[in-house]
């Protein structure tokens, strides 16, 4: 189905006088493939898109996309894009502007956190896609044994206290790469702070909200998972697939993770790898909050998709970005691959509900979702807060603020990461 290479030429078909749109794409279970299938059908010889598979890292996919489009690349079309990298994607003219008919097209009903991370400079630039986001889950069991409401707001404090009183642990991604950032981001905007003050700033006069009293809450937060001893094993060296297997595995009877472990969670019980009881257990809540009583802002992924500036087939890639997005194609991409839909409308569909019971809950945490830091700087930004707060057994009251200093150095030129 991903039959086109990453040297895939951008001219339309002599034959034919289609054209060809390449659409870069994230790695996935073959869904974007599907749907570029079925819209270069639809188009009627419009436009016929074919995929190219970007690398499984989003650093590395943002790599391989600002090499490429740096030299003029007319080969890419369409691109997936990792939130994170709209801001420089867009500030460095690489995305061709929405045209001003389309921007309340592609953000009609599409769940506020993803328009925002769409956005830059107050213009849409890529649409929305689909719009992940983190959930808190644990054994239910577990958390009656605790005397945990999970009807009811859930507090860090609340989690590690009924963890540590269980014997258990919370799964929670402590190393050193982009799921640390979500962390560290999720946990300081919940907490009523921002990572970046200023993010239309210049590098050198960014100014950075980390060294604050929503800093410290996030750096005690870790303090206290560690110094509780209900971090689990291998914290500082977890990312979402082993917490994903922790939890599975009964290693940690909470969790905050993406909405994929439902379906690995289903996949493994009907295998017979994981006994049916241990899944029937599953529960799930919004992300836990930092102080009681303020709402929590829960992380924000997804992937939005852009119009390469350089695109030789300007209108038809238009044409086709609607297609992509569309709710029926939004809603299909949820039934093959698990990603929250970034449209409201699709966590509607009865085929949806059937299968994601806790639709309502994903819905819920996305209109509540805070992007992460908004920057034409984002590489630097976040690779000096997972260079800082990691170890996870290392925070302190001290790393917000050395992380500040690090990272303005960064921006200043003055050091290197």
């Amino acid at each position: 189905m991903l039959a086109s290479t990453l040297g895939a030429c951008g001219s339309g078909s002599a034959a034919t006088g289609t054209p060809t749109l390449n659409w870069y794409i994230n790695p996935d279970n073959g869904g974007q493939a599907a749907i570029a299938a079925s819209c270069s059908e639809a188009s009627n010889g419009a436009y016929a898109i074919e995929t190219s598979i970007l690398p499984s890292q989003a650093a590395a996919q943002r790599e391989q996309l600002m090499r490429r489009l740096a030299g003029n690349d007319t080969s890419i079309d369409l691109m997936s894009l990792d939130p994170v990298f709209v801001p420089e994607t867009s500030e460095a003219g690489f995305l061709a502007p929405i045209p001003d008919d389309l921007k309340q097209t592609l953000s009609d009903g599409v769940v506020q956190g993803a328009v925002q991370a769409a956005t830059w400079k107050g213009e849409l630039v890529a649409a929305p896609f689909w719009a992940n986001t983190q959930l808190l889950w644990y054994r239910k069991s577990v958390a009656e044994a605790a005397g945990l409401d999970m009807t009811k707001p859930i507090t860090w404090q609340q989690l590690i206290d009924a963890a540590k009183a269980e014997g258990t642990a919370i799964g929670v991604q402590g190393t050193r790469a982009e799921s640390m950032t979500v962390w560290v981001n999720a946990l300081i905007t919940s907490a009523g702070g921002k990572v970046i003050e200023n993010p239309d700033a210049k590098g050198p006069d960014i100014e950075l909200g980390l060294d604050s009293e929503a800093g410290r809450a996030a750096a005690k937060v870790m303090e206290q998972i560690t110094a509780a001893g209900v971090a689990g094993p291998g914290i500082d060296n977890r990312d979402e697939s082993a917490t994903a297997n922790l939890f599975q595995q009964d290693g940690a009877d909470f969790m905050v993770n993406w909405p994929f472990v439902y379906a690995q969670g289903k996949s493994a019980a009907e295998g017979g790898t994981m006994d049916q009881a241990i899944f029937d257990d599953y529960g799930w809540a919004l992300y836990p909050q930092v102080t009681a009583g303020q709402e929590s802002a829960p992380p924000l992924g997804g992937i939005d998709v852009g119009v390469s500036a350089f695109s030789e087939h300007r209108e038809a890639a238009f044409e086709a970005v609607q297609c992509i997005v569309s709710q029926e194609n939004q809603a299909a991409y949820m039934l093959s691959d698990g990603n929250p839909a970034a449209l409201e409308a699709v966590y509607d569909d009865p085929k949806v509900k059937q299968e994601f019971p806790m639709a309502d809950t994903i819905r819920q945490s996305l209109q509540q979702a805070a992007p992460r830091p908004q920057t034409a700087y984002y590489n630097e930004v976040s690779q000096g807060i997972q260079d800082r707060w990691q170890p996870v057994s290392g925070v302190t009251d001290a790393t917000p603020g050395a992380s500040s200093t690090f990272i303005g150095e960064v921006l200043r030129g003055e050091k290197l990461l």
